[in-house]
């Protein structure tokens, strides 16, 4: 077992107008989102390793691919505030690195937790402040938390099972909103913000 603690470079400079009161609740939601997403990120990655230390390569695809999906994330969310004139701290981000059997299970308690009860709550706030960025990026992410819990889930399955050959040996990345498909040929447009396929990112 690894536990880890990482320095992220998140210093980000005011711009724009300096949010006003009416704006509090959305702001500490997004700087909440930030510190989860940006944690994901670098936890998700080191999954991916520990998941190749093991032998298992069609789960190194999916930590790397939803890693890479929770960037964009964070992205978003770093765009956000920066319309609302937030300076944010620098992150450290904290997780710990066990089996891989135990990281999917990790992984898929922190995408039901995100999903099921801190977007629903983010986006509701948003909507009552009118935060329009706000708003799309906490859905994007909602709905992406969503697809990635089930491909969690059959990752799971599949290793308990020792079925990893069923598994997707790689992955799309929509680069807009960090939607991830898991078919050899995904939809033609995202469902989620319409980028055409031919601009997703294919993750080994």
């Amino acid at each position: 077992m690894k536990k880890f603690m990482t320095l992220i470079p998140a210093l980000f400079y005011m711009t724009g107008i300096i949010a006003q009161g009416t704006n509090d609740k959305t702001i500490s939601n997004l700087k909440a989102e930030f510190q989860i997403e940006s944690t994901s990120v670098v936890k998700l990655k080191a999954y991916a390793a520990k998941a190749k230390e093991e032998g298992y390569p069609q789960i190194v695809a999916l930590f790397t691919a939803t890693s890479q999906s929770e960037s964009i994330h964070a992205r978003h969310t770093q765009t956000a505030l920066e319309k609302l004139g937030i300076d944010m701290e620098v992150m450290k981000p904290e997780y710990t690195v066990k089996s891989t059997a135990e990281n999917l299970q990790d992984a898929i308690n922190e995408e039901n937790a995100k999903a099921a009860n801190m977007y629903p709550g983010f986006i509701s706030s948003a909507k009552d402040e009118n935060v329009i960025d706000a708003i799309k990026t906490f859905t994007w992410a909602s709905n992406t938390e969503k697809k990635h819990i089930e491909f969690y889930k059959t990752a799971l399955a599949a290793l308990k099972a020792k079925k990893l050959e069923a598994l997707p040996a790689f992955y799309w990345i929509c680069p807009k909103c960090g939607n991830t498909f898991n078919e050899p040929t995904p939809e033609e447009k995202c469902p989620f913000c319409y980028t055409p396929r031919e601009k997703y990112i294919k993750v080994m």
